[in-house]
Parts: structure tokens; sequence; C-alpha cells
């Protein structure tokens, strides 16, 4: 089995002062995760440590970089799951964490649980030792004027995205050399959001999924449309029926759109290897690599 790395940086309106920097963000990613692959690891090793990077990158809305939330607060989501064995685990409204997946992780191999959220997540991730870091690590300049300027919800998400809804999250998805298949998201979910709100990317099915028998899903895009829809289970299932990785993620993507006005992206890998990356918004940066070609 050849293994098979894609990661995601959002699928949004990117503006072009950011362009190059999302690119060259999500390269460096999937080269670092598809070294893990390279050496053997797993495909949940290889996209923790992707979205990892993706996390570590300002550029991005994860970990360091985070969007601030209506009181000023970072609030950071995050899942990943194991299509071996359908283990998942997921963080929702952490606080002051810089890799939100690593804890993810935690909760997953940890725990009895799939979800953990707000305090209870910051209390586990004191329990095993993962450190909190102060809020203004993880918040850039540039966001701190952007929130100044849009503290009004609607009105910033519309400028934000041309009037696509969409917002700005970083994903992988892997296959690895024994056949397995995994996905990470995280996010820092949409700018001036309401203290406490959940998006896609930390709900099992929305957000992202994994099962060695269909593949590997990570979404971005509007959360609200992609938790309507189930996105990332919808892609899986249309690819069970027989569709394309490409024609199950645009079918769905589409249907999102037509059903509720919902713009978006996807990155997915089939247990065979086959992968795509799509996306309904103006711009996603996105990167794969295969056979040790980028």
């Amino acid at each position: 089995m050849s293994a098979v790395l894609v990661v995601h940086g959002g699928a949004w309106a990117i503006p072009d002062e950011l362009a190059k920097a999302s690119v060259d963000g999500v390269k460096t990613a999937a080269c670092e995760g598809f070294s893990v692959l390279k050496r053997g690891g797993s495909a949940v090793d290889a996209v923790e440590v992707a979205v990892r990077a993706l996390e570590d990158n300002t550029v991005f809305d994860a970990g360091h970089g985070a969007v601030l939330n209506k009181d000023g607060e970072v609030e950071l989501d995050a899942i990943i799951m194991d299509g071996r064995t359908l283990a998942t685990g997921a963080v929702s409204s952490v606080k002051n964490i810089a890799n939100p997946v690593s804890l993810a992780r935690a909760v997953m191999e940890k725990t009895s649980h799939v979800m953990l959220t707000s305090q209870g997540a910051n209390l586990f991730a004191e329990s095993i030792g993962i450190s909190t870091v102060p809020t203004e690590t993880l918040v850039t300049e540039y966001e701190r004027r952007e929130w100044e300027k849009h503290k009004n919800y609607m009105t910033g998400v519309i400028e934000d995205f041309n009037t696509q809804w969409a917002h700005d999250t970083v994903g992988a998805v892997a296959l690895d050399s024994a056949g397995n298949v995994a996905c990470a998201t995280s996010t820092g979910g949409i700018r001036n959001k309401m203290v406490g709100r959940v998006g896609d990317s930390p709900i099992i099915g929305c957000g992202g999924y994994a099962d060695n028998f269909s593949g590997a899903v990570s979404c971005t895009g509007h959360g609200e449309s992609i938790l309507k829809v189930t996105l990332a289970r919808l892609i899986l299932s249309k690819i069970e029926q027989g569709k394309s990785v490409t024609e199950a993620s645009q079918m769905s993507l589409q249907h999102m759109g037509n059903r509720v006005k919902g713009a978006g992206g996807a990155i997915v890998v089939s247990p065979s290897g086959h992968w795509a990356a799509t996306f309904t918004t103006e711009r996603m940066a996105w990167a794969a690599v295969e056979q040790d070609v980028l």
C-alpha cells in the first residue's frame, strides 16, 4: 500500500496577501506529516503531526493564530479519528492550549469518552500534564486588529468571506502503508462567535470522519452548514455507494450549497489511495504528498 497524506488550511475567500503564506504552510505541514508515514508511522500519527504544524503556524485559524470570540477570548475545537477501530477523540471550546489536536488524541487514548468540552477539557489537559499557554501567545496582532474592526458578528462574516459563509479551519487525512486511514481537524472557529459556540470541526461525521471501509475526510467551511448536512459522513456515504472520491466530495458540497446555502471544502482519501481536495469557496489552501511527490 503506498502511503498518502493530504492537508488543508481552510476554505474561504483567502485574500491575496495571505495566499503565499497559506500555500507555504500547507506544503510544510504535508511534508512533515508524510515523513511520519515514510518512516512506517501510522495514519493517526501522521495526521496529528501535520495538524500540529498547522496549529503552530499563525497564518491559520487554529492554535496559534486562532480568531477571537465575542469576549475577545480564544476557544479551540479539534477532532482526531482512527479508521482502523473508529476510535475518536475530540475537544471543544478549550482555552489556552497550543495544540488542541494532541489533547483530542489524549481524550481518545486515555479516557473512555469521545469528547470533552470547555473547562472539563482544560482540567483533563492539566491532569495529564499538557501545559496551558497565555492567550496572548496564541493571538496575532493582525487578529486583535480584525476583532476590533468586526465586533459585529454578521458584518464580520460577510466582509471577511465576501458574503460566502466560510471559515478558516485546518485538517489532514492519511492512508498509511498498513492500509489504515485517519483524519484530524482543528479550528479557532469564526471571529466574534458567541462564547461557547461549537462548529463542525470537533463533531464526529461533520468536521471529520475516518473508516478503513470507506475512507477519511476532513472538512472546512461554514460550520453551521456542515453540521446540518453531516458533511464528512455524507461524502463517505457517497463513496460507499460507488462514487469516486472527487464525485462524492463535489456532490456533497453541492448539496450543502443547495440545501442550506453553505460553502466549504473537504479533503478525502480512500482505502485504495485515491484522494481529492474539493471546495466551493473562492479558495482553499491544500497540499498532498503521494509516493514522495508533493
